[in-house]
């Protein structure tokens, strides 16, 4: 006879609930996917350098028309608060302290992956498409190559790209700004 372990899923709202009074802190590596909570990879220097790379860049280019968020929650539905590494929002003038932001908040969440590429790949990238997140970039640092997720349904993201070297990418919503993979990894 088989025995199937029941699972507890959580949902947003309960998550909150253990960081107010305490089983969770604000300290903890965590966040919440599709009902569970995740412990987060250490984030390494590459990583790291590779995220403040990024929200530089992107300060640089976009200014105050995007409020730029590294590693703070987004509220995707009831059950699902992940930490994307870097999410370009909509300017709101609290600056998302009422309120984490939701999908219709986001022109672009970027993941940066070493350790972590196959799980971003294939657990968080189909969650923000299933939340219509109009763009994801999957920076991976091994391969040095960005990845772009766009038109997302609820079976995932139709185009995918893969971008390498010296070529070019648009940041969504603003056509008038593009980046370069080099940018995004110092070359």
């Amino acid at each position: 006879m088989t025995v199937q372990l029941l699972r507890h899923k959580f949902t947003v709202q309960q998550y909150h609930k253990m960081v107010e009074s305490g089983i969770l802190t604000e300290n903890d590596r965590v966040e919440l996917i599709r009902g569970e909570i995740v412990e987060m990879s250490p984030i390494g220097t590459k990583h790291a350098g590779c995220v403040n790379r990024l929200i530089n860049l992107l300060v640089q280019l976009l200014g105050n028309r995007v409020i730029v968020a590294a590693q703070n929650p987004v509220e995707l539905n009831d059950n699902s608060q992940p930490q994307p590494d870097v999410a370009l929002l909509k300017p709101r003038d609290d600056f998302y302290a009422a309120a984490h932001p939701q999908p219709q908040d986001i022109f672009l969440l970027i993941e940066v992956a070493d350790s972590t590429i196959i799980y971003d790949r294939e657990e968080k990238i189909p969650l923000y498409a299933e939340a219509n997140i109009i763009a994801v970039w999957l920076v991976d640092i091994n391969e040095q190559v960005v990845e772009v997720y766009q038109q997302p349904s609820a079976t995932g993201y139709q185009f995918i790209q893969k971008f390498a070297g010296g070529e070019t990418l648009s940041i969504p919503g603003f056509s008038d700004v593009t980046i370069t993979v080099n940018e995004i990894f110092g070359r």
